[in-house]
C-alpha cells in the first residue's frame, strides 16, 4: 500500500530537520574553525574553540537516548517542537554574544573586552549545547516515525531519510564556502542559514498527523520495550553517557561509576532481562562503525591537508565528495536491499571502507586520491542507516528506545573512544616517520600524554618551536605527510565489523535466512500504512 498524502509530508518534513542538523554542524565546524570568525570576534585559542564544537556534539548523543525513553510518554509533536525552540534558543544565545562583544558606537579594549569576550563564550557555550539537545531531539523523533511509517520497508527508508545528512553537509558545506568572504564581515549569516531548514521542517510538521509507534499500536508494553535493550544494553549506554558528563564536568572517576551502577541497577530492577545478545552485538559494533564514518570524515581534512595542497586543492572537497556520494546512494538503498539483503550490504560496505581507506593511505595525485575516495565513500554510505534498518526489523519491540540508543551509542563511543584513538594512530604514524628521518629529533619534541586507553606520545609545538627553523619545518611537514598513514591503521575498525557482519549472515543463514520480525496484534502496520495517526 502506498503512503498517504500526511504520511508522504511527515517524512519530508523529517528529512528536512535532519538537514537542518547538518547544517547546524557544518555552520559551526567552519564559525570555530575559521581563525577570521569566532576566535578572532571572541580572543579563542584552539583549546577553546573545540571546547564549543564539542559542547554541540555530547548533548546530541545524551537526548537522542533519553528522549527515547520518554518520547512515546510525550509525543513526536512536542519533541518536533522542542527541538525547533533549542535551535531558536542556540540562534538567540549567539546574537547576544555577538552583541556582547560589539555593542554599538563603542569599541571594546583592555579588560572590558575581556570581560565582554568572556560573557560571549558563556553564552555560546549554553547556546551550544541546546543546539545539540535539539539535534539529538531531531533524530529522536524522525528514527521512529519514519520506521513506523514505512513498517515493511524500514531499511530502505531509514536510509533515504539519513540521505539527508550527507545532503546537509554538501548543501550547508558549500553554502558556507560562498558566504566565506561575508561571513568574515559579519559571521551572523552563518547562524541564520540553520534557521531556514528549521523553519521549513516547523511548518511542514506543525499540523500534520504523527503515528502512533508500532510497538504502542501493537501492545507492546513499556517493560518489554526496555527488556529489548536489557540490562547489558543500558550498562554500555549508561557508562558512555555519564563518562561524558564527567569528562565535560570533571566528575571524580568514582561518582561517574557510582551514578552508572544505580542508573543500571534501577533498569534492571525494572525490566528484569539482560537483554537480547544479537542486540547487544550491534550496540558493540557501533563502536568501529562510528569510527569508521563520523571519526575519520572528522579527521579527513586534516589528514588530506598535505597530498591535496601539493595537488592544489582544499581538503574540504574530500568531505564534501565523499558526503555527495551518500547522498546519492542512499537514495537507491531499497533496490540494494531487495538483492541481498541488509546484512550482505553492511559486508560489502565493509570491504569497500577497507579497500578506500588502505587506498587513500598512500594515495598522491588529484585523480588518486578521489578515486580512492569514492571507495571509501560508497563503502560507509550505508552503515549507519542500515545498522538503525536492522536494530527496527529485528527489534521491533524495542521501539524508539532501541533504534535511538543504538544511534546515541554510536556517537557517544566516536566521541570518547574512537576520535581519540584515530588521534593516537596518527601520532604513532608521525612519531615513526620522524624517527626513521630525523633520528633523535622526536623526544626532543614530544611529550608523554594520556587519554582513556592509557599514555601516548604526541609531538608537542611549543618544544618544536625551539628547534632552528628549517629543523621545525621538516618536523612539520613529515608529521603532516605521515599522518595519511594512518589510515590504513583505521582498517582495522571496518574489519572487526567485516567480522561480525558475516557471523550475523551465518547466524541468520542456519535459521533460514534473513528476516524482517513483524508486530502482530493490536493495530500493527501493514504495508507502509502506518498504525493510528494523531
Amino acid at each position: 500500500m502506498s503512503a498517504t498524502a500526511n504520511q508522504k509530508l511527515v517524512f519530508w518534513g523529517c528529512f528536512i530537520a535532519l538537514v537542518t542538523t547538518s547544517f547546524a554542524f557544518i555552520s559551526r565546524a567552519f564559525l570555530v574553525n575559521d581563525p577570521s570568525l569566532w576566535p578572532a570576534e571572541f580572543g579563542l585559542n584552539q583549546v577553546q574553540a573545540q571546547e564549543l564544537f564539542g559542547a554541540g556534539i555530547w548533548p546530541f548523543a545524551i537526548s537522542i537516548i533519553l528522549f527515547s525513553l520518554v518520547i512515546d510518554k510525550v509525543g513526536y509533536r512536542i519533541a518536533m517542537l522542542f527541538s525547533f525552540v533549542c535551535y531558536a534558543l542556540y540562534a538567540v544565545l549567539a546574537l547576544q554574544a555577538y552583541a556582547a562583544v560589539n555593542p554599538g558606537g563603542e569599541e571594546l579594549t583592555g579588560e572590558a573586552l575581556a570581560a565582554a569576550r568572556q560573557n560571549a563564550y558563556n553564552l555560546l557555550y549554553a547556546g551550544s549545547i541546546i543546539l545539540g539537545l535539539g539535534n539529538g531531539t531531531v533524530e529522536a523523533f524522525i528514527n521512529p516515525v519514519v520506521a513506523t511509517i514505512f513498517s515493511k520497508e524500514k531499511t530502505k527508508w531509514l536510509n533515504i531519510l539519513h540521505a539527508g545528512w550527507p545532503g546537509g553537509l554538501v548543501l550547508g558545506g558549500v553554502i558556507t564556502i560562498l558566504l566565506g568572504a561575508q561571513a568574515a564581515e559579519d559571521w551572523r549569516v552563518l547562524v541564520y542559514i540553520i534557521a531556514l531548514p528549521a523553519v521549513i521542517y516547523l511548518v511542514m510538521l506543525f499540523k500534520a498527523r504523527f503515528p502512533v509507534n508500532e510497538r504502542v499500536a501493537s501492545g507492546v508494553t513499556y517493560r518489554e520495550m526496555l527488556a529489548e535493550f536489557g540490562i547489558i544494553g543500558a550498562f554500555i549506554a549508561a557508562a558512555l553517557v555519564f563518562k561524558q558528563l564527567g569528562l565535560v564536568f570533571g566528575w571524580n572517576p568514582a561518582l561517574t561509576w557510582g551514578i552508572v551502577a544505580v542508573s543500571v541497577i534501577g533498569y534492571g530492577l525494572y525490566c528484569r532481562a539482560p537483554g537480547r545478545p544479537m542486540m547487544i552485538l550491534l550496540c558493540l559494533v557501533m563502536l568501529p562503525l562510528a569510527t569508521t564514518e563520523l571519526g575519520t570524515d572528522a579527521a579527513i581534512t586534516g589528514i588530506m591537508e598535505e597530498p591535496l595542497k601539493a595537488a592544489g586543492h582544499n581538503a574540504l572537497w574530500v568531505l564534501i565528495y565523499t558526503s555527495a556520494i551518500m547522498m546519492v546512494l542512499r537514495f537507491f538503498a531499497g533496490a540494494i536491499v531487495h538483492r541481498i539483503n541488509p546484512l550482505g550490504l553492511l559486508t560489502l560496505c565493509a570491504v569497500l571502507a577497507i579497500a578506500g581507506l588502505f587506498a587513500l593511505s598512500a594515495a598522491k595525485g588529484l585523480f588518486v586520491i578521489f578515486a580512492a575516495a569514492t571507495l571509501y565513500g560508497i563503502g560507509k554510505t550505508f552503515f549507519w542507516p542500515t545498522t538503525l534498518g536492522v536494530v527496527a526489523e529485528q527489534f521491533p519491540k524495542g521501539g524508539a528506545l532501541t533504534l535511538n540508543a543504538i544511534a546515541g551509542i554510536g556517537m557517544l563511543s566516536v566521541g570518547i573512544l574512537g576520535g581519540p584513538i584515530i588521534g593516537a594512530m596518527q601520532e604513532k604514524s608521525a612519531q615513526t616517520a620522524i624517527e626513521e628521518k630525523m633520528p633523535g629529533v622526536y623526544e626532543q619534541v614530544s611529550a608523554t600524554s594520556t587519554y582513556v586507553l592509557g599514555e601516548y606520545r604526541a609531538i608537542n609545538e611549543d618544544k618544536v618551536k625551539e628547534l632552528p627553523q628549517e629543523q621545525a619545518d621538516q618536523v612539520h611537514t613529515t608529521a603532516k605527510s605521515a599522518k595519511q598513514g594512518a589510515l590504513a591503521k583505521i582498517t582495522v575498525f571496518p574489519m572487526i565489523m567485516l567480522i561480525a557482519y558475516i557471523g550475523l549472515i551465518l547466524y541468520f543463514k542456519s535459521r533460514g535466512g534473513y528476516k524482517p520480525v513483524e508486530l502482530t496484534g493490536g493495530q500493527a502496520a501493514g504495508g507502509t500504512k502506518a498504525p493510528a495517526e494523531y
